[in-house]
């Protein structure tokens, strides 16, 4: 009965509490505690990968071009005996044409067209105050191939000012002319005017008749048209021989004192530089002057 009674009390008793407390289900969310807030990661810049430096391209070796100081132009005195020296063939042994170029004197360089360094030494020796000229290849008596770019007395008149405007073009630097070979071309009147027509159409060009043939007209056909000509007096190295070279500079030496003037043509032979070497301080000393080749031509017509 005792415990009926105590029952009955407690029952009570809840039911007059009861409305204070929710009686809904609880959700999952509820039941968990809720984490504690973190705060946002920081996110750290990329590392920069660094970039390699390409690599420098690797340039061959060039082989250095030769400064030469420019010569001081010198008027020699009156009735001073004057000498030019004209070294043919050039652009083929670049060497030894650059010994020419670094000679203290006047000298002049004619340069061959489609040679392996026509342009280059072309280029420096106008550098270097020296005298450029087109070395013209011409026909020969003997059927001696004169080499590319050569004017033959087949071709029509078209054919060869078109040949010597190409050539020309070759060697910009040329103030003048002379020819290579040419035995046969240059003793052909009708050759030779087509020439000087195609160099009159370059300005104010001339012509040094190398003289390979005694017929030539080349000197007189270039004079009778008004085109500053010379012809040559000496070849200096028909023999390659440093002794027979001395001996032909004091040839043109003598030429020089007894007509005022003198032209020698040489090749770019070791033995040719070597001779004009040794003889540079004898000849000045006996009173000639060195001059360019454009320096001994005239306009005169011929008489």
């Amino acid at each position: 009965m005792l415990v009926a009674v105590c029952a009955a009390v407690v029952y009570i008793g809840w039911r007059l509490f009861a409305p204070s407390i929710s009686h809904r289900p609880l959700s999952v969310s509820e039941l968990t505690p809720a984490p504690a807030a973190t705060p946002p990661a920081t996110i750290a810049p990329p590392t920069p990968t660094p970039v390699a430096s390409p690599a420098p391209a690797v340039t061959p070796a060039a082989t250095p071009t030769p400064v030469f100081s420019p010569l001081p132009v010198r008027t020699p005195g009156a009735g001073a005996p004057r000498l030019a020296l004209i070294v043919d063939d050039c652009g083929q042994w670049i060497d030894t044409e650059r010994g020419f170029l670094a000679l203290g004197i006047p000298i002049t360089l004619s340069v061959l067209p489609d040679v392996p360094y026509t342009g280059t030494i072309a280029r420096e020796a106008d550098a270097a105050g020296k005298g450029v000229m087109l070395h013209l290849p011409m026909e020969t008596i003997s059927g001696l191939n004169p080499g590319p770019g050569k004017v033959t007395t087949e071709m029509t008149d078209a054919q060869i000012e078109a040949q010597v405007d190409a050539d020309l073009a070759q060697v910009p630097e040329a103030k003048g002319v002379n020819n290579h070979e040419g035995s046969k071309a240059s003793a052909d009147p009708r050759v030779m005017r087509d020439v000087v027509a195609a160099l009159s159409h370059h300005g104010d060009l001339f012509f040094i008749d190398s003289r390979t043939s005694p017929n030539s007209v080349g000197e007189q056909t270039a004079l009778a048209a008004g085109l500053p000509a010379a012809s040559r007096d000496v070849f200096l190295d028909n023999r390659a021989d440093v002794a027979y070279t001395e001996s032909q500079l004091r040839e043109a030496a003598r030429i020089a004192r007894r007509t005022g003037s003198a032209i020698a043509i040489g090749h770019p032979r070791p033995t040719t530089l070597d001779a004009v070497k040794a003889m540079i301080p004898e000849l000045q000393a006996d009173g000639i002057v060195f001059v360019l080749a454009r320096d001994l031509t005239t306009s005169s017509p011929p008489r």
